[in-house]
């Protein structure tokens, strides 16, 4: 679980019950850190003075007619990370988090964000600001109507709204005599100036052919044909999402923190293919990959990245029509194509090709989680010799963890910022270290660390957490339920099309029997050096339903706050299952190889069939991964990896006759109800 948006996009954070939403225990009824009553105000020394900036903003709402200004934490391209050049949320409040929604009106400024980042907005913003504790389209629209009086204009960059996200806002404001105004100019981009972070200017390149499963022109010619069986035959497809067009060319770059992508739009047509980039990032060679020097149907045509809106408007006059999906395709863009014109569909087919990996991206995806469980055993056996030394912090460990990833063939750095966190900072639903603010590891606390990797064959995004000394009794009950709750889920059964929503209860069933659950998400897909958080694979009401060849992460938890945290997450692949009789089935084969902690385990609690998995697995692991230990001459990683892997055995017998009837019948009264 990556730290920022775990399950939703910026958009979608005000439209979903996403990962990490819930309030924290103990933060309700908190009061504000900052003193905004006092003459001056009493603030953190960590808020930052926005009062220039937002008189700045003001007056171009006063130009533009406007009453108030709709700033989300976004990109042009719904992206879940996105680049200092489109920190724009951030540069006008102070606040930092990568969720949340800022409105400005003549008076009034206001951001709404989840509990996650509640203290941190806090201690950010200064008394310009109002902190609201909901994410709500609702919520923000409510605030909207009570400050800006009837007749009123309020803008929007309708390039950083989906076109979902904006028909959210639209159904609030309706009858409400407030007009919603599109501002192509983006208001924020005019005041921030030439503070504003540069367009990134790195180079674009191939991946090599050994690390893609198809070649572009591959995949060009089975989008082609989808869009020519489709129903509405569509003879244009406009791709808005960054990975779209990253995993359609096989091209990569370093636009984006943590993924590696590059600012760019596709209209793939019957007849051409359109790139729509800064053309001076390539070299000569990646532009005779993509055979630019042409103008046959499989040849790349190079276009400004500027130009999208008006070289769509420009396609849209002839006799064509244009398949969008409408999660990832901004209203600048949508606006730009007469209605009469544009085909929907929640997902582009290029979306939902990118989530199932044929047998080369299986081969290759699997091959970097085993690189990658080498990387979290060494950072295992480190931490069992230093943290006793009381040499090791949250900090350190982090960054120990992301060199050592660093350090492997293929690597192209962390998937997202270590999650490093050690006691009660483990109960906190969004929780990295800094150099400034960390804790030490101690014997005495459970560590939670959450970390994965960028490799030009797969990306990884693992969880463990560890105890060094004597966890106490709870603790040890919620971390063998948690895992079961793991286990439970990576050995399911269920038919074919199984949406994750329906089996999502499988990984909670062992919590929910004492009265425990967990506030987010229970798994998200992921890609061949893409997203950490690939979309739309997952166990949400607004994934697709799981199909053979997709690869999710599996990642139950507990959260006791104010003392410790608990995750186990394992990514695994969709296959099918064998069955006792003829059918269609699927189930998972786990890929991430890394052993829990047995010193949390509580045998007894397991049932014979979660024993057998769990023994089953570890062998796994030491066929899978100790080979390659022993290949680097790793010693002492081979004997702790021999050691944590050994057979568990039962401790007490157990029936298993309820808990198979449980699972059968909640999958069938689960699969009635969808």
């Amino acid at each position: 679980m990556a730290q920022a948006h775990w399950r939703c996009y910026p958009w979608l954070v005000l439209l979903c019950a996403c990962a990490w939403s819930y309030p924290q225990p103990g933060y309700l009824g908190r009061e504000d850190v900052r003193n905004c009553s006092t003459n001056p105000p009493h603030l953190p020394v960590t808020a930052v003075n926005t009062t220039v900036r937002l008189a700045a903003l003001r007056q171009q709402m006063q130009a533009w007619n406007l009453t108030a200004y709709i700033i989300p934490d976004t990109d042009a391209h719904m992206s879940e990370y996105i680049g200092k050049h489109d920190e724009r949320r951030a540069w006008i409040s102070g606040f930092t988090g990568t969720a949340g929604t800022a409105v400005v009106t003549v008076g009034k400024a206001a951001v709404w964000t989840d509990s996650r980042y509640w203290t941190q907005a806090e201690r950010q913003m200064d008394c310009n600001w109002e902190l609201h504790k909901e994410v709500s389209v609702s919520s923000i629209v409510a605030w909207i109507l009570a400050e800006v009086p009837a007749g009123g204009h309020v803008g929007f960059d309708p390039f950083l709204f989906s076109v979902d996200s904006w028909d959210d806002y639209d159904v609030e404001f309706h009858n409400s005599n407030r007009h919603l105004v599109s501002v192509t100019t983006n208001l924020v981009d005019l005041v921030w100036g030439s503070e504003r972070p540069p367009m990134p200017s790195q180079p674009i390149y191939a991946l090599p052919k050994e690390f893609t499963g198809s070649t572009w022109q591959e995949k060009v010619t089975t989008v082609r044909s989808y869009m020519q069986n489709h129903t509405m035959a569509p003879t244009g497809l406009l791709l808005s999402a960054l990975d779209e067009t990253a995993w359609l060319f096989n091209l990569r770059s370093t636009d984006i923190p943590y993924n590696p992508f590059f600012y760019s739009y596709t209209l793939l047509t019957d007849s051409s293919i359109r790139l729509f980039v800064n053309k001076s990032r390539f070299s000569p060679e990646t532009l005779q990959y993509l055979n630019t020097n042409c103008t046959s149907p499989m040849c790349v045509q190079l276009e400004d990245y500027s130009q999208i809106r008006e070289s769509v408007k420009a396609y849209a006059l002839g006799n064509v029509t244009i398949l969008i999906g409408l999660s990832y395709t901004t209203c600048g863009l949508y606006e730009a194509i007469p209605k009469e014109k544009v085909v929907t569909s929640t997902y582009s087919p290029v979306m939902l090709m990118k989530a199932v990996k044929n047998s080369k991206e299986q081969a290759l995806l699997k091959a970097s989680h085993v690189r990658d469980a080498v990387v979290v055993i060494q950072y295992l056996v480190w931490l069992e010799k230093n943290v006793p030394k009381g040499t090791v912090d949250e900090f350190s460990g982090a960054e120990h963890i992301d060199e050592l990833r660093r350090n492997e063939n293929f690597s192209s750095g962390p998937s997202f910022e270590t999650i490093s966190a050690s006691g009660l900072n483990a109960a906190l639903a969004h929780y990295s270290p800094t150099k400034e603010l960390h804790r030490k590891l101690s014997s005495d606390e459970m560590y939670l660390v959450d970390s994965g990797g960028q490799y030009w064959d797969g990306t990884t995004d693992i969880t463990r957490t560890v105890h060094w000394g004597t966890p106490t009794a709870f603790q040890k009950e919620a971390y063998t339920r948690v895992l079961m709750g793991n286990i439970d889920l990576s050995r399911l059964i269920f038919p074919a099309a199984t949406s994750g929503r329906i089996v999502d209860a499988f990984a909670r069933r062992a919590l929910w029997e004492i009265g425990l659950n967990y506030g987010h998400g229970t798994g998200h897909g992921i890609g061949n050096f893409l997203c950490v958080h690939e979309w739309p694979v997952g166990f949400q009401s607004n994934n697709i339903a799981m199909a053979k060849g997709m690869f999710t992460s599996i990642e139950p938890g507990y959260y006791q706050d104010g003392e410790f945290g608990i995750r186990l997450e394992d990514v695994a692949l969709v296959v099918e299952a064998k069955t006792k009789y003829p059918g269609t089935y699927l189930t998972f084969e786990v890929v991430s190889f890394v052993p829990y902690d047995r010193n949390l385990i509580d045998v007894s609690l397991l049932s014979p069939e979660q024993l057998q998995y769990l023994n089953r697995y570890y062998q796994t692991i030491r066929e899978t991964v100790g080979p390659e230990l022993q290949r680097r001459q790793l010693r002492e990683e081979s004997a702790w990896l021999e050691r944590h892997t050994k057979p568990l055995s039962a401790l007490a017998p157990h029936s298993t006759s309820l808990t198979s009837v449980w699972v059968a019948s909640a999958l069938a009264i689960l699969s009635w109800s969808s």
